[in-house]
């Protein structure tokens, strides 16, 4: 069998023009490899959804730091440690997936924000492949307060702290708000989820919002 793809919007720079409106008619998220369900990924609890009564609090409280290339990304609570790769998007604008036959591999996008840079930085990977689970298979287990920690080329690393996890349908993913930026230096974690169809994979996508606490 082959690998099964999700279309996804673009993770460029959100701005209230046409450049949105062009994203929002696509069919939304991005794009991840699902084959392998032997074990259906966790996915997340009303609990660690953003408050829909008020505005959201942000976690971050630190200096941004100026753009440099991640290299690794640790997620302790759910045992990710791998290393990260540049992508790009296609000729349609959707995001590209790390590549098929590396599914412990995370990846970001490369011409977007850097991670720990002011903005939102854009991470990606597998959820299952043919060979098995994925790099964030677990992704929906996290929690308010878990923390993500990004090794970055100049030798630092960018901590992040969750500030919530959402689980969206395509069909409805909130563009504006997942690759928005608030102006901080946030991270956002993105892999599919959702209901689970043979024909066509995963219908929905969970997505981590963590925002910059700490430098190391």
């Amino acid at each position: 069998m082959e690998p099964e793809h999700q279309t996804s919007t673009s993770p460029r720079s959100f701005t209230p023009s046409a450049t949105f409106l062009a994203c929002a008619l696509m069919a939304g998220a991005v794009l991840v490899t699902d084959v392998a369900r032997d074990e259906p990924p966790p996915q997340p609890s009303a609990a660690q959804a953003f408050p829909r009564s008020v505005r959201p609090v942000l976690s971050g409280t630190v200096r941004p730091l100026p753009p440099s290339d991640p290299v690794r990304l640790r997620i302790p609570a759910i045992d990710v440690d791998t290393s990260m790769t540049k992508l790009g998007l296609d000729a349609a604008g959707a995001l590209r997936p790390p590549p098929a036959d590396s599914p412990g591999l995370a990846g970001w996008y490369g011409k977007g924000t850097a991670p720990g840079s002011t903005g939102t930085a854009v991470t990606t990977g597998h959820v299952n492949t043919r060979s098995g689970p994925g790099v964030f298979h677990d992704l929906g287990a996290l929690a308010k307060g878990n923390t993500i920690e990004i090794s970055r080329a100049d030798r630092r690393t960018a901590v992040f702290t969750v500030d919530a996890v959402e689980a969206y349908d395509k069909k409805d993913f909130p563009n504006k708000k997942v690759y928005g930026s608030s102006g901080l230096p946030e991270l956002r974690v993105i892999t599919c989820g959702g209901s689970h169809t043979k024909h066509t994979g995963y219908l929905g996508n969970v997505v981590v919002y963590a925002t910059l606490t700490a430098v190391t």
